[in-house]
């Protein structure tokens, strides 16, 4: 240890006179945890995870955690060392918020028909960590008969097991360690939750806020007045009626925010078989022949860039390669790797490859908008406002949330079931963006499932969320407000998400088709409906002043569509476009995750669930997350591992190593400057002889 102190002094001199790079928080933890911060990188890995997300990053946790397999992560955005105070505090997810920095994609969809011809902005987390980085925290798992009709659409598949919810449940368990509130927090947020339901020792904190705005308190009574009962136990499996949702947040660590990066990267022991390079953009999948077995094409390597104007480099893949870029990323990582319908890659001026018309198709996004009310009550920006705030008020988030079935919303369920149903032939002639006669037959399956399982289930259709940070009425009002937002969860309409030209530096068409389907509509304004109750129900009431959006001029059905197709947008839950379904269903992957005619890709990213959630897709993804690093160590003759990151006995197996389990530097030019590198080098070097 002597001698690995005056190492690391000596290091630590050496970067005084060269200087240590101007955009990162450079420490040598970092190192050992794997963060590449000068471009060295082996030449070959056994896998290569495209995407530092959040099932990226738990991959290469868990897959690493067996030291005779490397892997190396790469992720276009940066590490976000530099973004630390914005990420790590709650509340700055609204009063910093990341979004529109470059730690955010800043995606917009192409013009929406049906909502006045409004492009949507659609921000993603393009960061270390993903969109864990930058959301507004909520973990909310789905209801068991969602997860349960996940599995179902794979049609008795080997490993479909894996995705119902009782295997699901163990796998959001295992990512967790779950912290309750204090009685102080109990009280005032009149908190309710079942301990049994949650993990006690995976990477992942959740708990609650440190701080509840008052009017917080007022919400499970207030929706019980509304029709809409308390849920004391709103992740074991039944997720609809009201309740105070649990929060990726650490109390341990001053409330801070739980993420992907914090919870299973940051938190590892030294790995020297573990690489994650940011700001390494992939272009595409290299292929080489087909596997003798006749499982279908070899990926033999990835190629990536820094930019668009920097060299692209390929590395060298010994096993498997992960798309972990999230429903967007994935998609288009495949077309560009020639994987997709044969019409699209033409139009975009890329060979095919592998013909799979499923890539892009099934997309799916909850939909949502608000109705604001002037208050009496204190909110989040009033509070932020006054000269001192409470103690832990930074960590205050949006909790108090809801999911109200078909039975809350509707006079008659099963007549717009019926109508739903009579349709479904017309729906998927004139809906499903594309011919190929697998997507459609893959529509008329989820669509048939979401008509019969869910619609009329005690599933959640509209989430109700009450917005206490201060959101703004409408122009000229600068009173205190706040807002009850609704957000359609099933959504019968169908997008797409396509390549518009060979360029992987160019955004892809993102096309969500929101509303296209006409029962959607419906259900979106009976939930607005009862969000405008909420706000006049007790005890909620006694703080409202009057409705401030739409306001009393909206009544009649007519009225509020007219309204809401100019207000809704994005809850930022895109899916689907990679969907686990059939291969004769228009699928991409099977319920292992791989890739249909590939012999050694998968994809393990929120892309690849069948149909929506009514949750926020955060925990569910977690839990996917899980059930891949298994399925793939399986693969590899590994054992599951278990809830803890830290545990090298977790990561023991039988599995065979690849030649050189080691990992051995190569420069990548494009990335740094020659002084910094030999700091990072000399870096490299201390780390890996520390393990």
């Amino acid at each position: 240890m002597k001698r690995l102190a005056l190492s690391l002094a000596a290091a630590s001199q050496l970067a005084l006179v060269l200087g240590a790079p101007p955009s990162y928080g450079f420490d040598y933890a970092h190192m050992k945890r794997g963060i590449v911060y000068d471009g060295r990188i082996s030449d070959s890995y056994d896998f290569v995870i495209c995407g530092g997300g959040l099932a990226g990053l738990v991959l290469a946790s868990r897959l690493s955690q067996n030291s005779n397999y490397t892997v190396l992560v790469l992720e276009a955005g940066d590490t976000g060392d530099a973004l630390k105070e914005s990420i790590d505090i709650p509340g700055n997810a609204y009063y910093k918020s990341l979004l529109g920095t470059s730690a955010d994609w800043q995606f917009n969809t192409i013009p929406q028909n049906m909502l006045q011809n409004r492009a949507i902005y659609w921000p993603r987390g393009k960061v270390l960590g993903g969109s864990t980085a930058v959301n507004g925290l909520y973990l909310v798992r789905p209801s068991a008969i969602e997860a349960d009709t996940w599995r179902d659409l794979q049609n008795g598949a080997d490993g479909a097991d894996a995705w119902g919810w009782s295997n699901l449940l163990k796998a959001m368990q295992k990512s967790e360690t779950f912290v309750p509130p204090s009685q102080d927090i109990a009280k005032a947020g009149n908190i309710l939750y079942d301990s049994s339901s949650h993990g006690s020792s995976g990477p992942l904190r959740s708990s609650y806020p440190g701080y509840i705005v008052p009017i917080v308190g007022n919400w499970t009574a207030t929706l019980a007045g509304a029709g809409i009962p308390t849920n004391g136990d709103a992740n074991g499996g039944n997720g609809g009626g009201a309740f105070i949702a649990t929060s990726s947040i650490d109390p341990s660590n001053g409330f801070a925010r739980s993420y992907a990066r914090s919870a299973y990267i940051d938190a590892l022991p030294p790995r020297g078989n573990l690489n994650i390079l940011p700001n390494a953009t992939v272009t595409r999948i290299v292929f080489g022949g087909q596997d003798p077995g006749g499982a279908g094409l070899v990926a033999t390597g990835v190629e990536f860039a820094a930019s668009a104007a920097d060299a692209r480099k390929v590395v060298s893949v010994r096993k498997e390669v992960i798309l972990a870029g999230g429903a967007i990323g994935s998609p288009s990582i495949l077309f560009h790797s020639g994987v997709g319908a044969r019409d699209i890659l033409a139009g975009a001026g890329v060979n095919l490859v592998v013909e799979l018309p499923g890539v892009g198709q099934h997309m799916q996004d909850h939909l949502s908008t608000e109705v604001v009310f002037n208050t009496t009550a204190p909110t989040a920006s009033s509070i932020l406002a006054t000269s001192s705030q409470p103690p832990n008020f930074l960590s205050f988030v949006n909790s108090a949330i809801a999911y109200a079935n078909t039975s809350q919303l509707l006079t008659d369920p099963g007549t717009y079931q019926s109508a739903i149903l009579a349709n479904l032939t017309s729906s998927t002639d004139t809906l499903v963006p594309s011919t190929d006669d697998t997507v459609k037959a893959g529509y008329r399956a989820t669509y048939n499932a979401q008509a019969t399982k869910l619609t009329t289930s005690s599933a959640g259709q509209i989430e109700i969320l009450l917005s206490v940070v201060g959101s703004v009425g409408e122009a000229g009002n600068t009173g205190n407000t706040v807002s009850v937002q609704a957000a359609l969860q099933h959504p019968f309409s169908r997008g797409h998400l396509w390549i518009a030209s060979a360029d992987p530096f160019q955004s892809p068409s993102i096309d969500p088709a929101y509303l296209s389907h006409p029962a959607d509509i419906v259900l979106l304004r009976e939930g607005l409906k009862v969000a405008r109750r909420i706000g006049q129900t007790d005890p909620l009431r006694q703080s409202i002043i009057a409705e401030v959006t739409p306001g009393p001029t909206v009544q009649t059905d007519e009225e509020w569509e007219n309204w809401l197709v100019g207000k809704v947008a994005t809850q930022y839950h895109p899916s689907c476009t990679c969907s686990m379904l059939p291969r004769e269903l228009g699928g991409v992957v099977d319920p292992k995750l791989k890739v249909y005619g590939l012999a050694n890709v998968r994809v393990a990213d929120s892309s690849v669930f069948p149909i929506q959630f009514a949750a926020h897709l955060m925990s569910v993804t977690y839990g996917l997350a899980e059930q891949a690093s298994d399925i793939i160590r399986a693969a590899h003759g590994l054992p599951p591992t278990g809830s803890s990151v830290t545990d090298p006995k977790s990561g023991s197996g039988s599995g065979t190593a690849s030649s050189g389990a080691s990992l051995t530097s190569t420069r990548l030019s494009g990335w740094s400057s020659v002084g910094t590198s030999l700091v990072a080098s000399v870096l490299v070097t201390l780390a890996l002889w520390t393990l």
